[in-house]
């Protein structure tokens, strides 16, 4: 299918990041918006965190926005620059998708979690009942850690440079689930289940997220990391007879959902 050629009726949808070129959600939300025939077009804007604010809060006037994708680093912040979170986002404390509603108010939500829960049964394994190793609890490793807990995986560790924020995030996810979550290194010993939700494997050089000498066989490792396609971690843990699952399907699995929470498919505001 062609692209169809973008006018002034033409609805955006903006994506945030810092840097932006590992970004591949304007490319994959283009394809969809033109399988879905929708008329909208996804753009990329690198903006750095001191800049983010004032930014966004710009942006409110944009009459033809339909709203934003955020990525790292800016998924915790933005929420505060949000004027209302709405669903598992305002427990998450992290943003990845924001609607502008014609008055111009920001709403923000989070789907990180159900599009890597999503990816995973699509991919045919089931985390349910498993023990997960969580490396990194930013903003989509919050997401993710959520929906994991209240997906009922049976045992959760959770692993950040910062510990305290592992232990907060710890202390939160132990309320409503009964599954048992701790906290400690990023020692994948004797998991099911091992997730890298850092950014180390974005670039050339990076160290390693966790100790790969502790990778078997028959774990399933999963990146979130998008470009590179195939991060180090991957390619160690293919090496030592591990399952791997990229970080794509966290993306693509979550369309449909940002879609409607844009009310992209809908016609917009005023339209005959």
């Amino acid at each position: 299918m062609t692209a169809k050629e973008i006018t002034g009726k033409s609805r955006v949808y903006a994506h945030l990041a810092h840097p932006s070129a590992h970004v591949r959600a304007t490319q994959t939300f283009n394809r969809a918006f033109r399988e879905r025939q929708i008329d909208a077009v996804a753009v990329s804007i690198d903006v750095a965190p001191a800049d983010m604010p004032s930014l966004v809060r710009g942006l409110r006037g944009w009459r033809n926005l339909a709203g934003m994708g955020v990525t790292m680093p800016h998924k915790g912040p933005i929420a505060a620059v949000c004027d209302e979170v709405v669903g598992r986002g305002r427990l998450i404390g992290a943003v990845n998708a924001i609607r502008r509603e014609p008055d111009g108010k920001l709403v923000g939500a989070n789907t990180d979690g159900s599009g890597f829960w999503a990816g995973l049964r699509q991919a045919g394994y089931d985390p349910t009942g498993q023990r997960v190793l969580l490396v990194g609890v930013g903003g989509a490793g919050r997401a993710i850690a959520f929906a994991l807990a209240h997906g009922g995986v049976g045992e959760l560790r959770l692993a950040n440079r910062t510990a305290a924020r592992a232990q907060e995030v710890a202390a939160r996810l132990r309320k409503p689930s009964e599954h048992q979550t701790s906290v400690g290194p990023p020692d994948p010993t004797g998991v099911d289940l091992v997730v890298n939700a850092t950014p180390l494997g974005m670039r050339e050089g990076d160290n390693l997220p966790l100790d790969v000498s502790k990778l078997t066989p028959g774990m399933v490792v999963a990146e979130i990391i998008l470009a590179p396609e195939r991060t180090r971690l991957v390619e160690e843990a293919e090496r030592r007879g591990c399952r791997v699952h990229l970080g794509l399907p966290m993306l693509t699995c979550q369309i449909d959902e940002v879609i409607t929470f844009l009310r992209l498919d809908q016609p917009p505001a005023g339209a005959d």
